[in-house]
Order: structure tokens, then C-alpha cells, then sequence
């Protein structure tokens, strides 16, 4: 497949190394100049299909480095919240609210 589509080669390669660059980098000052080379590398291959993640790239550099400080994400709050929007969406539509609990 890579022989016949070398651009889906190139593709796969950068986003292999970006999920080399998370996995293996530990400190935020390593991350940033890891994160800038690749940056350089998607650059220069000009793929449209990197657009979105090259802006927000762009965007939201500083809090995407906070990652490398302890290696944490916002994953629980944002599954506890799509827990409370489910629970509301159930909830819409009940009368007896006691029973509705009960």
C-alpha cells in the first residue's frame, strides 16, 4: 500500500511520531522542541489533511505542553460531565420527580 500511495506513507509516519513525542517525553522544555520539529515536518510535506491539527497546534501550544508537566488529562471531568448532560437528557419530561428517583 505504502509502494503505491507514498503519501499515506508520509501521513502515517508523521502521525507516528507525534504519538512517539507523547509516549516517550517526559519534560515540557524536550516536548516543545520535539513538538516544533514536527511541526517543521508537516510543514514541509504540506499535507491538508494535518490542517486541523497544525492549527490547534498553533492555538493551543502552551495548555497541549501542560500535559508533560504530570503527564494528566481532563479525560474524568469530561466523562463525569457527559454523565450529568446524560442524566438531565433522561430526566427531561418528568413529572413526579420523587417517583422518577425512586
Amino acid at each position: 500500500l505504502f509502494n503505491q500511495y507514498p503519501l499515506i506513507k508520509q501521513a502515517y509516519n508523521v502521525a507516528q511520531n507525534l504519538r512517539i513525542i507523547y509516549n516517550t517525553t517526559t519534560v515540557k522544555e524536550v516536548a516543545y522542541t520535539k513538538l516544533a520539529h514536527w511541526y517543521n515536518d508537516v510543514m514541509k510535506i504540506n499535507l491538508k489533511q494535518f490542517g486541523t491539527v497544525i492549527n490547534t497546534m498553533q492555538i493551543n501550544y502552551k495548555t497541549i505542553l501542560n500535559y508533560f508537566d504530570n503527564r494528566s488529562t481532563n479525560a474524568s471531568a469530561e466523562s463525569f460531565n457527559a454523565k450529568i448532560k446524560a442524566f438531565r437528557a433522561q430526566f427531561r419530561g418528568v413529572r413526579d420527580i420523587d417517583f422518577f428517583l425512586y
